[in-house]
């Protein structure tokens, strides 16, 4: 399951929804993405993210797509929010579910490392001196080319 949207999420409510009655499902690996108040030394006054509607539901559910190729997985839940958020707010929340431990673990990491390098979303860091465009990162582009050809 995706949802791109503007209004938080309760992780609580979440992860209960992705397993009320399922009893083959013996771990949940989740993470949670939250808007920092520091950015390269900056203290940041709010994030806006932006996407590509239509687009953005595509790519993400692609990547559901390709975590359920790759691992035994019951579920997948991704939420992403866009808008302006504050320091403090959650931006994503990132789910998987499996009837073993490393299954969810290594989804649900590889399904950031996407998250961070591939998905349409773009961010505008806000600080007292201006805002500012985030570029991609090179420790980002590094992380998830440990998933190409299937690697785990």
């Amino acid at each position: 399951m995706i949802r791109v949207q503007r209004e938080d999420f309760e992780i609580g409510a979440e992860l209960s929804a992705l397993t009320v009655g399922r009893h083959g499902v013996g771990g949940v690996a989740s993470f949670i993405g939250l808007v920092r108040e520091m950015a390269e030394g900056k203290e940041l006054s709010a994030m806006t993210l932006e996407h590509y509607p239509g687009m953005t539901e595509r790519q993400l559910a692609a990547l559901e797509d390709e975590a359920l190729t790759r691992w035994p997985l019951d579920r997948v839940l991704i939420v992403h929010r866009y808008g302006r958020l504050a320091p403090g707010e959650q931006i994503v929340l990132c789910v998987a579910t499996a009837s073993h431990r490393q299954a969810a673990f290594e989804a649900c990491a590889f399904m950031m490392d996407w998250l961070k390098t591939k998905a349409p979303f773009w961010k505008l860091e806000e600080a007292a001196d201006g805002a500012q465009w985030v570029e991609a990162r090179d420790s980002d582009d590094q992380a998830v080319a440990r998933w190409a050809n299937n690697d785990r």
